[in-house]
């Protein structure tokens, strides 16, 4: 294996007491929509390499592409959610340079004239507090092809024995989002970073224009990142007066914890640069998330490099205003507003909400709770054993979850099996251990396990009455009062029923008996 160099990099805290963080995040969103953005041809993921390609899609000679209306319908749907102005006029352009997966040797984007613009999003950090993150445009384009390296030892063309190229991307339509400058952030840029995209997400998949599956590359975040010296708080008129610094732009990064990680690993990078005297490259640069470095890939092409121009063959896109208005109707309920409505229907304290939200579980819960869970059990459940776990594998709980193929319905069974007296909570929990591991429902799990509790009164009465007999300095202690000594007997008594009796009921006899 050829091994990557690594640069050196500034404690992160002490990069942070000698600069200031600048950020500009360029979020690119896969539409989900039937058909590509400029031909007929179908969208869905996972297809046969090149079976889903055209002479329009792979740029042939003669052939024209058409818009589809259905994706300028989820552009400006997008820019209204985002507080955008909707621009009354706009055109397409050719974006111009070589790469493999680009058939055409241009992209059809937006340059100058985009769909959507001057907008903002108020993001919700995890201490409650509110940042405003300023958008500077949302713009329609095509997505390009996928490149496959193979034979190398990093999935990329340096070391690679040769390259394949699927076409079956190239067309899908994409909406860039791109934020102005993200000042006065400070410390906290890289969880503003994160919070942002995590925002950004639970917004597309409220407005239904995407399935916003990161893994899957339908939504990807390309982070730049700059620093400048610090000379005062973030927001002081000095600060704010320090011109920015040259930025490197991170591209694709395609998970939460990665946005996080690669912002923060950037800061410390360009702070080791600039306190050892030296100048930081204005490039592109590859997130690793087996080793959390980022390495480079080639020097960052300005506008003026593509050489923009009109595109010939697609007339402009001009929405009336009762169009605009049309669509405005459509948004659904803001994800943020839907969250407090959420929190007061559950009964959840602030503290609760922001522990579900910093899970990535509120849609989970309230598939849960609509399967017929209460809103206690679905948050005990969700953010246990499986948050932990997709915690250890570094994935979110929603991704992990849909891997494993554990969903609210097993959660809401999982629960009904407790409420009605079938299992206690431990016996929960191995069941809830199954299912996570594939060995079917929560019934079919319980039912190969043999787990229920004992029903037979006199059973559990016999437990209780020896569990009195062999331990009676708790049993005096009890019957002096102190309620509290009863878990000691309890736990003997779940002992002795091998886990299979109900706690509740074995606390009342004891204390019946004893009291």
């Amino acid at each position: 294996m050829t091994a990557v160099a690594t640069d050196a990099v500034m404690d992160y805290d002490e990069a942070m007491a000698k600069f200031d963080p600048v950020m500009g995040l360029e979020v690119h969103v896969e539409l989900h929509t039937a058909t590509k953005m400029f031909c007929g041809c179908p969208t869905g993921f996972g297809a046969e390499p090149n079976s889903q390609v055209c002479p329009v899609c792979l740029g042939l000679p003669g052939a024209l592409p058409v818009v589809n209306e259905k994706a300028v319908e989820s552009a400006m749907r997008i820019g209204l959610a985002l507080n955008c102005e909707i621009a009354e006029w706009c055109r397409f352009a050719r974006k111009n340079y070589f790469y493999p997966d680009m058939p055409k040797n241009f992209q059809t984007s937006q340059y100058d004239e985009p769909i959507a613009y001057g907008g903002y999003l108020d993001v919700e950090l995890e201490d409650g507090s509110i940042y405003r993150v300023e958008i500077e445009r949302a713009h329609m384009e095509e997505d390009t092809g996928k490149s496959l390296h193979i034979g190398g030892a990093t999935g990329r063309i340096h070391g690679a024995d040769h390259s394949l190229v699927d076409y079956n991307r190239a067309g899908i339509p994409l909406i860039e989002i791109v934020t102005k400058p993200m000042v006065g952030a400070g410390e906290r840029a890289p969880e503003v970073a994160k919070a942002y995209v995590s925002a950004l997400r639970d917004l597309l998949r409220a407005l239904d224009v995407s399935d916003v599956k990161m893994e899957q590359g339908s939504m990807r975040c390309d982070a730049n990142v700059s620093l400048r010296p610090k000379v005062g708080d973030p927001l002081s008129s000095e600060q704010l007066a320090v011109p920015l610094g040259t930025r490197t732009e991170t591209k694709n990064v395609n998970s939460l914890r990665s946005v996080e990680r690669a912002v923060r690993y950037e800061i410390s990078r360009h702070a080791a640069i600039l306190d050892a005297g030296g100048s930081v490259l204005q490039e592109t640069r590859h997130w690793h998330e087996d080793t959390g470095i980022t390495t480079s890939g080639r020097v960052k092409s300005d506008a003026e490099d593509y050489r923009y121009f009109p595109e010939p063959d697609l007339v402009p896109v001009a929405p009336t205003r009762e169009m605009v208005e049309a669509l405005r109707a459509t948004l659904p309920e803001p994800p943020g507003q839907r969250r407090k409505r959420l929190q007061s229907d559950w009964g959840y304290s602030d503290l609760e909400m922001r522990d579900v939200m910093n899970a990535g579980a509120v849609e989970l819960i309230e598939e849960t709770v609509a399967a017929g869970a209460s809103a206690g059990a679905a948050k005990k459940w969700w953010l246990g054993e499986p948050s932990r776990r997709a915690n250890a594998e570094g994935q979110d709980i929603v991704t992990y979850a849909a891997a494993l193929g554990f969903t609210p319905a097993h959660v809401a069974e999982l629960d009904a099996l407790v409420t009605s007296g079938r299992l206690n909570d431990s016996m929960a929990r191995q069941v809830l251990d199954g299912v996570l591991a594939g060995e079917g429902t929560p019934t079919a799990v319980a039912d190969a396990r043999g787990l229920e509790l004992v029903k037979d009164d006199g059973a559990l009465e016999a437990a209780v009455d020896k569990v009195i007999e062999t331990n009676p300095d708790v049993a005096a202690k009890i019957r002096d009062g102190k309620v509290q000594a009863a878990g000691a007997l309890i736990g003997q008594v779940m002992k002795e029923m091998k886990g299979q009796a109900d706690a509740g009921k074995a606390r009342e006899l004891i204390l019946a008996k004893l009291q």
